[in-house]
C-alpha cells in the first residue's frame, strides 16, 4: 500500500514538471490559488516538502519558533531558484524522493494535488487526477484537524458529496460538486466555490 501511494505521488510530480516545462518566465510569476504565493513560490514549496524528513521538519519548526507559516516561507526562499529553469531542475531532482514529514503518507497526495491545482487553475491547465488519489486526499482532510491544515471541524457542519464518484462525508447541509473541487474547497481555496451547489455552500464560504 505504501508503494502504491508513492507511485501516485511520483506520478503527480512528473505530471506537474511536464506542465511547468510549457510555461514562459512571465507565467511563473502569476499569482497562484495559494494566497500570497506565485506559481514559482508554489513550485519551490513542493521542492521543500519533497525534501523534508521527519527530523528535518522538527528542526525547521524549532528554527521557525513553531510558526508553520514562517517555516513554509523559509522553505520557499531556500529552494526557489534564481530562475524558473533552476527551480525546475531542483523539482526534477526530487521527483522520486520518498521522504516525508511526521504526517500520514496520504498527506503527500494532498500536497501534490492541491498545490498542483494552485498552479494549474490560474494558468487554465487541466489535469485528470486518478480517482483513488483524490478520494484518499479528501478522506485524509476529513479526519485532520484544522490546526494542522485539515477540515475535520468543518465537516461537522457540512456534508460534502461528490457528483462524479461515490463519496459523501460530513454532517450537516450538503455541498455537492466534482470531487476535485470539493478537495480544493475544504483545503481553503474559495476560487472553486462557484463550482459547488447545495445549501451547505453558504456555511462553507463563511468557514
Amino acid at each position: 500500500m505504501t508503494d502504491d501511494v508513492w507511485a501516485m505521488v511520483h506520478s503527480e510530480r512528473r505530471a506537474l514538471i511536464t506542465d511547468l516545462e510549457k510555461l514562459d518566465d512571465e507565467q511563473w510569476e502569476w499569482p497562484s490559488l495559494c494566497e500570497g504565493w506565485t506559481v514559482h513560490d508554489v513550485a519551490a514549496h513542493l521542492i521543500d516538502t519533497a525534501r523534508t524528513t521527519r527530523l528535518g521538519f522538527a528542526a525547521a519548526m524549532i528554527r521557525a519558533r513553531f510558526d508553520f507559516d514562517r517555516q513554509n516561507m523559509r522553505g520557499v526562499r531556500r529552494w526557489r531558484g534564481d530562475s524558473p529553469a533552476e527551480t525546475l531542475r531542483r523539482l526534477r531532482e526530487v521527483a522520486t524522493r520518498t521522504s516525508t514529514p511526521p504526517a500520514p503518507l496520504d498527506s503527500r497526495l494532498v500536497e501534490e494535488i492541491v498545490h498542483g491545482e494552485d498552479i494549474r487553475r490560474p494558468l487554465r491547465l487541466i489535469r485528470s487526477y486518478p480517482e483513488e488519489a483524490v478520494v484518499r486526499a479528501i478522506r485524509l482532510q476529513a479526519r485532520t484537524p484544522a490546526a494542522i491544515g485539515g477540515a475535520k471541524e468543518l465537516l461537522t457542519r457540512i456534508t460534502v458529496t461528490a457528483d462524479d464518484l461515490e463519496l459523501s462525508l460530513g454532517d450537516g447541509p450538503e455541498v455537492r460538486g466534482p470531487a476535485l473541487s470539493l478537495l480544493l474547497a475544504i483545503a481553503g481555496r474559495p476560487a472553486v466555490f462557484d463550482e459547488l451547489t447545495g445549501p451547505g455552500v453558504t456555511a462553507l464560504a463563511s468557514a
